[in-house]
């Protein structure tokens, strides 16, 4: 797990009822990507970030934040 970055992707895919393979191809990635991205066990690149706030229509700080 990323000692420096959480994130609350998880959250927001409950909220909107979507799957990890929903929310990847909505962004053009693979689940594998998406699943790794809320475990923390990988940083997503600024565009992967971006993409995933503008799915949810929240500002990528409501996403992701320092620790």
């Amino acid at each position: 797990m990323n000692d420096e970055l959480d994130n609350h992707i998880h959250k927001f895919r409950l909220q909107h009822k979507i799957s990890q393979q929903e929310l990847a191809d909505a962004i053009g990635v693979s689940r594998k990507t998406i699943s790794t991205v809320e475990t923390g066990r990988f940083t997503p690149s600024v565009v992967i970030a971006l993409r995933i706030a503008k799915h949810f229509n929240v500002p990528v700080e409501q996403l992701f934040e320092l620790r």
